[in-house]
């Protein structure tokens, strides 16, 4: 694949980044693309390994070498097919996919794994650039009926391929806009959002009917769909933050990471203040920024607290500091726990691992700090340091701790099906079928708090499930 001593030859080469000091004054995508010249250079690295364990890094087994060596020859255009053979939405993964691809390259196994987050990112970004991308109408109607509940990738994905099967397909959203997670969780700075409404529109071209501001179980019940769809497909995320219990939560400037980012996702798409904050306008601007949680959804409060104008950011989290690189023998082509400094974090803020909130303090119901305490994680289990405590100065705390699971009321009480014993929706991978044959399940909802790639490979499984439960046979890709 691609040019046989290319990564003998080249070494990595990572796309740049607009300076901090410009881009923290805009919620625009800053990554620097490369050059074509620079790309197909990058995709002639992609060696002829034998076993290509990208393809087990990738949850939805994008054939990457393949495109790399296509878009080594300049065969673009194939290498777009190849690549949406696989993965129906690879603008969303080249931009906000951790490429567990890369750590499972051969290559990785010396620090220089083959650009292939960047390169997919290139090839779909072409593809628009040159209309390539259209959409795929569907020959013949199947006559069948499929509503999918929650529109994040996991909900797109099932529904884009289920109307390109035939299948009338109509998604539904709870919020003004469609996207799920990707349109009010993820910064603009990360994907701005016109990269969902290109895809939402060539979906409509294929037959979705899309329905925003419809919450299944509030606005519709459950048991119309029963009665007037085929198959429903439970989509919806795994939205129930884990919540902090400690005293002086409850104060009005200990918020939710989810509340903070989609405010400020609206207000860049326009919306009016009132509109974007029914709780009351939510900023970090001239304050002091306590984020506990040192995931990527922290990372995004970090990013967006900095363009706010915060006075501080500090970033803890409770688990102790990842090593600075992973031993490669022991966990190589696996995922590996080591530290990941982002983009965000690279603009500024203070980062400490091993740390425990105490209680929050403050001066008539107005948080002015968090009182923490080390922790020590010798032999697996937490024990607080003697002696340890502190205080940060904080006039914001946001929480991005992640999430426990899909929300009960509503929807899933009205449905009524089986959860597993974390809370989610329960239903294998062999047919996403729930307790309820009518049923399905898929993404966030079924698997619990995940990647966009797993929810993409998720929809499309769970959509030639039920197509094989309506036809008896199926001809979508797994």
């Amino acid at each position: 694949m691609g040019k046989e001593t290319g990564f003998l030859e080249l070494d990595r080469q990572d796309r740049g980044y607009a300076d901090p000091a410009e881009r923290l004054h805009h919620y625009k995508e800053f990554v620097i693309p490369h050059a074509e010249p620079a790309l197909k250079a990058q995709a002639s690295r992609c060696m002829n390994c034998g076993i290509p364990y990208c393809h087990n890094g990738c949850p939805v087994n994008n054939i990457i070498p393949d495109w790399n060596h296509l878009v080594y020859e300049g065969d673009w255009q194939s290498a777009l097919e190849v690549l949406h053979s696989t993965n129906n939405f690879p603008e969303f993964t080249g931009r906000i996919c951790p490429a567990p691809c890369e750590a499972s390259c051969t290559l990785n196994i010396v620090d220089q794994a083959v650009t292939i987050k960047s390169i997919e990112c290139a090839i779909v970004d072409k593809g628009w650039e040159q209309g390539w991308i259209v959409p795929q109408v569907p020959k013949q109607r199947t006559g069948k009926t499929v509503a999918v509940v929650g529109s994040g990738p996991a909900g797109m994905a099932a529904a884009q391929q289920l109307a390109r099967a035939g299948h009338s397909v109509t998604l539904f959203e709870k919020s003004d806009r469609l996207g799920g997670l990707l349109r009010y969780g993820i910064p603009d700075f990360k994907m701005e959002k016109d990269q969902i409404s290109r895809r939402l529109m060539q979906m409509m071209a294929e037959g979705v009917v899309l329905k925003d501001s419809t919450e299944v179980g509030v606005h519709v019940s459950v048991e119309s769909l029963k009665e007037n769809f085929d198959a429903i497909v439970l989509s919806g995320g795994a939205e129930e933050p884990r919540q902090l219990t400690i005293p002086g939560a409850e104060m009005a400037g200990v918020r939710l990471a989810m509340e903070f980012l989609t405010q400020q996702n609206k207000r860049n798409a326009g919306d009016d203040e009132l509109r974007a904050a029914p709780r009351g306008t939510l900023t970090a601007t001239g304050k002091h920024v306590i984020v506990i949680g040192g995931g990527d959804t922290g990372s995004d409060c970090v990013g967006t607290s900095n363009r706010q104008g915060a006075a501080s950011v500090t970033q803890i989290e409770i688990m102790p500091r990842p090593p600075e690189r992973e031993d490669k023998a022991m966990v190589w082509p696996d995922w590996p726990l080591k530290l990941r400094t982002s983009s965000s974090h690279e603009e500024g803020a203070s980062r400490d691992w091993a740390i425990n909130a105490r209680r929050v303090e403050g001066t008539d119901g107005k948080v002015t700090g968090l009182v923490c305490v080390r922790v020590d994680w010798d032999g697996g289990r937490m024990q607080e340091v003697e002696g340890s405590e502190f205080t940060l100065k904080a006039d914001l705390i946001l929480l991005a701790m992640g999430f426990v699971g899909p929300k009960k009321q509503g929807l899933l009480d009205q449905a009524g099906v089986e959860l597993d014993p974390r809370g989610n929706v329960s239903a294998n991978v062999d047919d996403y079928r729930t307790s309820d044959p009518q049923i399905f399940a898929c993404g966030d909802m079924r698997r619990g708090q995940s990647l966009v790639v797993w929810a993409i490979r998720e929809g499309r499984q769970a959509a030639r499930a039920v197509d094989e439960m309506l036809m008896g046979v199926s001809e979508l890709p797994r």
